[in-house]
C-alpha cells in the first residue's frame, strides 16, 4: 500500500500530486477515492504496456486520497 501523505496545514499553499505514467499499472484504485474527480485515463499505454491514469493538476486539491489508495509504491508523487 502507498505511503500516507502528511496532513495539509491550513494557510499554506499545497502542490498537486502527479501520477508517473510509466510507474502506473492502470489499477485505478485512486479514481473512486478522489473527492474532486481529477484522475482520468491516459491515452494509449505506458512503457510497461499497461493503461495509465493522470491527475488534472488544475483540479487536484492535494488531499492525498489517491496516494493512500494506490497499491503501486512510487506511482504517485507530489508535483
Amino acid at each position: 500500500m502507498g505511503a500516507v501523505p502528511p496532513p495539509l496545514v491550513p494557510g499554506l499553499l499545497s502542490m498537486s500530486y502527479v501520477i508517473l505514467k510509466d510507474a502506473c499499472e492502470g489499477v485505478a484504485d485512486c479514481v473512486p477515492v478522489c473527492p474532486v474527480d481529477c484522475i482520468h485515463p491516459g491515452d494509449g499505454n505506458n512503457a510497461k504496456g499497461t493503461n495509465f491514469y493522470f491527475i488534472d493538476e488544475a483540479v487536484c486539491i492535494s488531499c492525498g486520497a489517491c496516494l493512500a489508495a494506490c497499491p503501486i509504491d512510487g506511482a504517485i508523487e507530489p508535483d
